[in-house]
């Protein structure tokens, strides 16, 4: 049996209330790792009767994807405290900067050091260049506005890089002998049309990461990036997801556990020799060339 030695390790998840987050806060814990659980809930004007509701039904789409993205993350870290694991979570904007070294003190007090990083939270709203792709129909595009483009660069890129530093500086403080950071980008990031700015700064991710790879490797720390295809989060209706099977190699769509046991072993004893590389985790979607 192979041992992952991820037992007692202390892990923070970030955007973990629902998804690929929250798919891989159960992967961690099954394999005996303490979950720190972050997140945040945008603005919603529908009550949670009604986000229930849309759970309930589980019809793909924008109403779906709102009404996970709306979901605490008190019940899955309960899960997984029934389950004999050990969790806890916060919720905080990454947006704002205060956040990040708070995040990190709540979970040294409730869990202890932070031993593994996942950056997973994102910012994702569908902006165009092109006027005649604008829409108000399903997933609203918009033309670019620069509080968008802010919004989407302070979340997905800013809060990545501040997250490595804060984890970075105390894992030095610390005397850390063996650490792991996996942040999770798109395999869209080079380019994305109609959603320009998530794809921007879901790219600048890859960068910063290889980067850390690079200045943190000697102290004994990997750093990599999962870049998943299509995954059923809730977005994709079931013609998409019918559209998407009949084009991916593997014949399916990408489920968040799919991402998650990639993420799991980048964690893990077994990848202590892979740093600086970006895995496309989508069934062959999007293959590397």
């Amino acid at each position: 049996m192979i041992d992952p030695k991820l037992e007692g390790r202390t892990v923070l998840i970030t955007g973990a209330n629902h998804g690929i987050g929250a798919a891989t806060a159960r992967a961690f814990a099954r394999q005996g790792a303490k979950v720190f659980i972050t997140y945040y809930r945008p603005r919603s004007e529908r009550s949670e009767t009604e986000l229930q509701e849309l759970r309930e039904r589980a019809v793909g789409g924008p109403l779906l994807y709102e009404a996970m993205h709306q979901q605490s993350a008190v019940p899955l870290v309960n899960e997984i405290v029934s389950q004999g694991g050990v969790g806890a979570s916060y919720e905080a904007d990454l947006g704002s900067v205060a956040n990040i070294p708070l995040l990190f003190d709540r979970c040294e007090v409730e869990l202890g050091p932070v031993d593994v990083l996942v950056n997973n939270h994102t910012c994702c709203v569908l902006e165009t260049f092109d006027p005649a792709s604008v829409t108000e129909e399903g997933f609203k595009v918009r033309l670019p506005t620069a509080d968008c483009i802010d919004a989407h660069f302070a979340v997905n890129s800013r809060a990545v890089a501040l997250m490595m530093s804060e984890y970075f500086q105390r894992y030095l403080k610390r005397q850390g002998q063996s650490g792991r950071v996996i942040n999770v980008s798109t395999d869209a990031a080079h380019a994305h049309a109609a959603n320009i700015s998530y794809a921007a700064s879901k790219h600048a991710i890859e960068s910063y990461s290889r980067s850390a790879a690079i200045e943190m490797g000697k102290n004994g720390i990997t750093v990599n990036i999962v870049a998943p295809g299509p995954i059923q989060t809730g977005y994709l209706t079931p013609g998409e997801k019918a559209a998407i099977a009949a084009g991916t190699p593997l014949r399916r769509v990408g489920r968040p556990e799919d991402v998650a046991d990639v993420v799991v072993f980048l964690a893990s004893e077994q990848a202590h020799w892979l740093t600086g590389q970006l895995l496309y985790v989508g069934g062959g979607w999007r293959m590397h060339q």
